[in-house]
């Protein structure tokens, strides 16, 4: 084995790209459980951004009409959840599994004529000086723009969250629903936004794999990601930090069995894979170990039906 041959800037760059798809699809997660809404079809909807973004790039050839679509695309599917679970209030659990079904299906069919084409490519930006720093400039400033969205992601939304009163309104439809429609709130159009915007955040990670991790279009190339993603929004205890520790540990991992592989390590190649999965799910749970902090963090109302009553 030579571990000689794994750079440690281009393993933590490579770490940054390797965990944005999860860290996109977690965020939006994270914001519609703080809304009350559990969706389980999370796995569907980034599959569908996969493919729904691949088309669209490869047929007009610009990568960023290619995000967009998948962004309302991923949206247009959590909405059908959204009118099933919130208006028509059928059970959520149900319904999120009946969703990634759904995408997994659509995906599959759509994307039979796009097997083995190659996607446009979405140019990086040009940060200058900042590139050509030793270390950092390889691990920090060599990436694309949806990297840095990612980042950016995490940062307004744990601010919409604390610091302002339209998160401080949807986190109290999270809480107690019926106490915020007491007050007056549209607790149903709350969260249809919310699912909407969870929906719209992981077509984008969805298309962030299609597009840029990989770049090809492979039937049920989320792999478990999108379980992934609600794994880390549950054990982070739905907090955006920890949220962002979990994807980059999951990251982190996934690129470093890949390097390992490579390196010639003499162990099984199915237990090298199947390792981001379960070492990102042990540290989580170790993390989120005091179970009464855990479950203060809880959206109390979390896969609550809500009636109103007047």
């Amino acid at each position: 084995m030579d571990l000689g041959a794994i750079n440690p800037a281009v393993l933590a760059a490579s770490l940054m790209v390797a965990a944005t798809p999860i860290l996109l699809a977690a965020i939006g997660e994270l914001v519609v459980e703080k809304s009350g809404v559990l969706n389980l079809g999370v796995e569907g909807m980034m599959i569908t951004g996969a493919i729904v973004g691949f088309a669209i790039a490869v047929e007009t050839g610009n990568p960023a009409l290619g995000f967009l679509a998948a962004m309302a695309g991923g949206a247009a599917l959590s909405l059908v959840f959204g009118i099933l679970t919130q208006v028509l209030m059928s059970n959520q659990v149900a319904t999120g599994l009946a969703l990634t079904l759904f995408g997994l299906g659509f995906s599959a069919l759509i994307g039979q004529g796009y097997v083995g084409v190659k996607p446009p490519a979405l140019a990086k930006p040009d940060l200058g000086p900042l590139a050509d720093i030793p270390v950092l400039g390889r691990v920090l400033f060599s990436h694309d723009l949806i990297v840095y969205l990612g980042l950016a992601l995490v940062v307004a939304v744990w601010a919409f969250l604390r610091f302002t009163r339209p998160g401080l309104i949807l986190r109290a439809v999270g809480e107690n629903h019926d106490a915020a429609h007491a007050l007056g709130y549209k607790v149903v159009r709350i969260r249809l936004a919310a699912i909407a915007f969870g929906g719209a955040c992981a077509g984008l990670g969805g298309a962030y794999l299609s597009l840029m991790r990989v770049p090809q279009w492979t039937e049920g190339m989320t792999a478990g990601a999108g379980w992934i993603a609600l794994a880390i929004v549950v054990f982070a205890s739905w907090r955006a930090g920890r949220v962002l520790l979990g994807a980059y540990l999951f990251g982190g991992v996934a690129v470093l069995q890949l390097n390992l592989q490579a390196a010639g390590l003499a162990v099984p190649v199915e237990l090298l894979s199947a390792s981001p999965y379960l070492v990102t799910i042990l540290v989580l749970v170790i993390i989120s170990a005091d179970r009464g902090r855990a479950a203060l963090n809880a959206p109390a109302s979390l896969g609550r039906v809500f009636h109103a009553s007047s």
